[in-house]
């Protein structure tokens, strides 16, 4: 854990490298539209698309975390409940600490979104290829709302944040910088990683909408699932 004393002179240091901004914006871009696009048959094949391009994200996300830069690494910020007590109390106090890299409350929102990612992706697949398994749906849609709540919370964490440090969170995201000391700072951003993140990405999504298709089951086979399990819901009312 990194905090910085602003006390000490400062500057304009590179935190967060091109993977991670890259795979926080792709994954938003990713839940965002596999949301909106989740109750139409005609928007299935995208739904799904999305979905399996969050798992991959994750997939790389967990790497990153164990082989990455310094506050990618999960060593660097996931820590227990009573530091997460002693940061509330802090804003509480109006005397938040400034921490280089994620926050406490940052550390749980993004643990808890990768954590849901993977159940919505996990419950999403079972549901198109166990037959009969309806209450799979519910716990997809469940987990849905939940990440949507916590993607909600941790919105508005980073605004206020923002405002009590007077530091746009959202900007260093895009441009990776952040204020600290300058020995504080990560050497390389890994633009050619994150070039390559975009390309497999792109190209995934190229490749499925040539064949839009999931295992075992076409895009008719999935828009006979979903609205197999719609028919079912009906008569149970």
């Amino acid at each position: 854990m990194q905090i910085f004393d602003t006390a000490k002179e400062k500057s304009q240091i590179l935190v967060w490298d091109a993977p991670v901004r890259v795979f926080h914006w792709l994954l938003a871009l990713s839940f965002g539209g596999a949301y909106v696009s989740a109750e139409s048959d005609r928007w299935l094949a995208l739904h799904v698309t999305l979905g399996y391009t969050m798992a991959g994200l994750v997939a790389f996300r967990i790497l990153w975390g164990l082989l990455g830069t310094r506050y990618a690494r999960f060593g660097s910020f996931v820590r227990g409940p009573l530091t997460l007590v002693r940061y509330g109390r802090a804003m509480l106090a109006g005397r938040p600490e400034h921490h280089v890299g994620h926050n406490p409350a940052g550390a749980v929102a993004i643990v808890l979104l990768l954590s849901l990612s993977m159940a919505i992706v996990a419950t999403g697949w079972l549901f198109y290829s166990v037959p009969g398994a309806r209450w799979l749906k519910e716990v997809h849609e469940g987990a849905a709302g939940f990440m949507l709540a916590v993607v909600a919370l941790h919105i508005g964490g980073a605004a206020l944040t923002s405002l009590m440090h007077r530091e746009n969170l959202v900007r260093a995201m895009i441009n990776g910088k952040k204020e600290g000391a300058p020995n504080q700072g990560i050497r390389r951003a890994w633009r050619p990683l994150a070039l390559l993140m975009v390309a497999a990405v792109l190209g995934f999504w190229y490749l499925q909408w040539q064949s839009p298709a999931t295992p075992g089951l076409s895009g008719k086979g999935l828009a006979s699932q979903d609205a197999k399990y719609r028919s079912h819901t009906h008569d149970d009312d």
